[in-house]
């Protein structure tokens, strides 16, 4: 792995405590390495085990559709000029009903966007709560109208939880993990 702005590189070989977390939570990549933002935070096993509860409610609890939550995300690593996040979502979101056109709209102006209104007022959210960290009355009356309180909810933390993500990724310089395209 190599990196000229990298400041934080992966742990490859992490203590047995931690390489056991990172094998029972399916942490590692197709080398059988942790995945980088894995070994990166596995400089800090306590923040790595108590971030994942949280983490793992955005991706697996969370309220919203698989493809809501991935356009939320996608929007967030392209805001935060995450090249990490963006082309680590991008693979998932093709599992979560996104085509490639629709990944790479993410990244255009909203008013382009392919999919729905209520998909339109997802990327405006994103946008808002970047730009402002509040998400504007018309877009919040607009996603009001799809969703419930624990939707609402979800999309503030799903854009806050990624955009925490990004401020790592981009502070430590974590270089996209072997195999993954960088898409932005």
């Amino acid at each position: 792995m190599t990196g000229d702005s990298t400041r934080i590189f992966p742990i490859e070989d992490p203590s047995p405590e931690v390489a056991d977390f990172i094998d029972r939570a399916g942490l590692k990549g197709p080398n059988g390495k942790p995945i980088n933002i894995f070994g990166t935070l596995a400089h800090h096993p306590d923040l790595l085990r108590r971030w994942m509860v949280f983490a793992g409610h955005i991706m697996a609890k969370n309220t919203l559709s698989p493809r809501d939550r991935e356009i939320l995300i996608l929007r967030a690593g392209v805001r935060c000029g995450s090249r990490y996040e963006f082309a680590q979502h991008a693979q998932i979101a093709k599992d979560c009903d996104l085509s490639d056109d629709d990944i790479e709209a993410t990244k255009g102006p909203i008013d382009a966007w392919p999919g729905s209104d209520l998909e339109k007022a997802l990327l405006s959210a994103a946008d808002e709560l970047h730009a402002r960290q509040r998400i504007d009355d018309t877009t919040w009356a607009s996603l009001s109208e799809h969703y419930s309180i624990e939707q609402l909810l979800d999309v503030v933390f799903t854009v806050g939880q990624y955009t925490l993500v990004s401020m790592l990724l981009n502070t430590a310089g974590v270089v996209i993990d072997d195999g993954i395209p960088d898409l932005l």
